[in-house]
């Protein structure tokens, strides 16, 4: 059974959410505070880790810290802000997603899964043709120099790493993607986020081989040979 660490001051939030993953058939250890995170973060191992970022005491960045620095699990972080600024951060200190309250059960159940599928299968630096992805520390890199991506540009580079023989259609993508960074996401917008993360990460967007276009189908992530 998959242990789940619950870190959310809200006791009602807390207590709905602890009874849908047990429904799910996740166990559930709950910390209210920082404080009490950290302890319980000492005596027991887990597969991964739901954090507010409100805490009465501290902070989620801190806690997500401080987790990754104890045990290698996913840290999803749940927010009730929409703020990009917050998303960033926590992106940048090492989460590997972010849902944004409220949000739908189904939705949350979705990022845990894909979340516990990947963990492990991909090594925390990655490296395509000369760009080079530390999901750790969130940081993306070509030929040295860092770029900037948005929430939703990270995200979406994330899922073709996390899929590097998958064929991803639009509709997946779109699935994906659905209000990652607390704005709708639609056919048109999707194109619009695949044109500007090539514009970053390609040296000719022009004949993408990084994500690569799988006419009539979607997309797909380019083999990871270094460029000559």
């Amino acid at each position: 059974m998959k242990q789940i660490f619950l870190v959310e001051d809200d006791r009602e939030i807390a207590k709905n959410l602890t009874r849908l993953l047990e429904t799910e058939g996740f166990s559930v250890r709950h910390a209210p505070t920082q404080a009490e995170a950290v302890q319980l973060l000492g005596q027991e191992t887990f597969d991964l880790a739901l954090v507010d970022i409100s805490l009465p005491d501290g902070n989620g960045f801190t806690v997500c810290t401080q987790i990754k620095q104890a045990q290698t699990i996913p840290v999803l972080f749940l927010t009730a802000s929409g703020d990009e600024a917050s998303v960033v951060t926590g992106l940048n200190i090492g989460a590997d997603d972010y849902i944004t309250k409220p949000f739908r059960p189904r939705e949350l159940l979705a990022r845990i899964g894909a979340a516990l599928r990947k963990a492990g299968q991909v090594p925390a630096v990655f490296t395509i043709q000369n760009l080079t992805v530390d999901m750790v520390n969130g940081l993306v890199k070509k030929e040295g120099r860092e770029l900037f991506l948005s929430p939703l540009e990270y995200r979406l580079l994330l899922l073709f790493i996390n899929n590097p023989k998958t064929i991803l259609t639009r509709d997946r993508l779109l699935d994906e993607l659905w209000d990652a960074a607390g704005e709708f996401v639609n056919d048109n917008t999707l194109t619009v986020y695949i044109k500007r993360l090539r514009e970053k990460i390609e040296d000719d967007p022009a004949s993408p081989q990084i994500i690569r276009t799988v006419r009539g189908t979607g997309y797909r992530l380019g083999e990871r040979h270094a460029a000559q």
